[in-house]
């Protein structure tokens, strides 16, 4: 058996399982209530400290449904490799300080016949986008297989295309895809910017660039198959790294979304 180890725990978010509970506790904490019937999320993976609120909020809408879902897609841009086309991983497991999580090698092998991924442990070995959501899925989930991929440059049909290949409009199968806002900008510059992009994605517009959304490409292939789908999506919780630890001089965005 193949391991991806964890790459970032103790910087983006804690080294321990339970410290990592420690700071989910108090991120989990949206509606208990809420009996949505999540199809997808759209969460930032920055360090939880200026993130994690927000991305918290989207995952506690799965507390309710937790025993219906048993696979996640999990989408995120590549940050250290450059990168054509969408990338798996040869791994049987993604691990995080709680544990390994097993990655569902049939649907790989679906999307490697399909010419619609190539095998890169690279781009996955130190990439945060991924990693920062398995904790958060651990701790929301009860027990699930994981398809990880990480998203390079490609086009809204090829993401789109992976959707559907999956069936993920079936149950017991949840997307999630990772992606911060703007970045870099003056702090009302960025409210301005992200609620701009927000719109977008709330009208279902499948052209986000990178400076809109630095996983604009996996966000642009969930919004074009949701449209198709007729998946209602609704804003959860935004905000930005100056509303918690970052300076206002320098910002960048966060919104989480569910798609149901």
């Amino acid at each position: 058996m193949k391991y991806r180890t964890a790459a970032v725990a103790g910087s983006f978010y804690p080294a321990t399982a339970d410290q990592i509970d420690q700071e989910l506790s108090v991120f989990l904490n949206a509606p208990s209530e809420s009996t949505t019937q999540a199809k997808a999320l759209i969460v930032p993976h920055a360090g939880y400290c200026y993130s994690g609120a927000v991305a918290g909020y989207a995952y506690s809408y799965l507390k309710n449904i937790a025993h219906n879902i048993n696979r996640v897609i999990l989408l995120g841009p590549s940050h250290r490799v450059a990168l054509q086309g969408c990338a798996i991983s040869s791994c049987d497991f993604f691990t995080t300080p709680i544990g390994p999580i097993p990655v569902d090698k049939s649907a790989y092998t679906q999307l490697l016949d399909e010419k619609l991924v190539t095998i890169n442990d690279q781009a996955h070995l130190l990439e945060h986008s991924l990693e920062v959501q398995l904790p958060f899925l651990q701790r929301s989930l009860q027990n699930f297989v994981l398809v990880p991929i990480v998203v390079g440059q490609c086009s809204v049909q090829h993401v789109s295309q992976i959707l559907e290949i999956l069936k993920v409009n079936e149950p017991g199968t949840l997307v999630v895809v990772s992606s911060d806002l703007s970045h870099y900008h003056p702090y009302q510059e960025a409210q301005l910017l992200d609620n701009r992009t927000i719109q977008h994605i709330l009208n279902y517009e499948d052209h986000l660039s990178g400076q809109g959304a630095c996983g604009c490409y996996a966000v642009n292939g969930l919004l074009s198959y949701a449209k198709k789908q007729h998946w209602p999506i609704k804003l959860l919780k935004k905000a930005n790294s100056g509303d918690t630890f970052g300076s206002k001089k320098e910002v960048v965005g966060y919104a989480s979304f569910i798609l149901y």
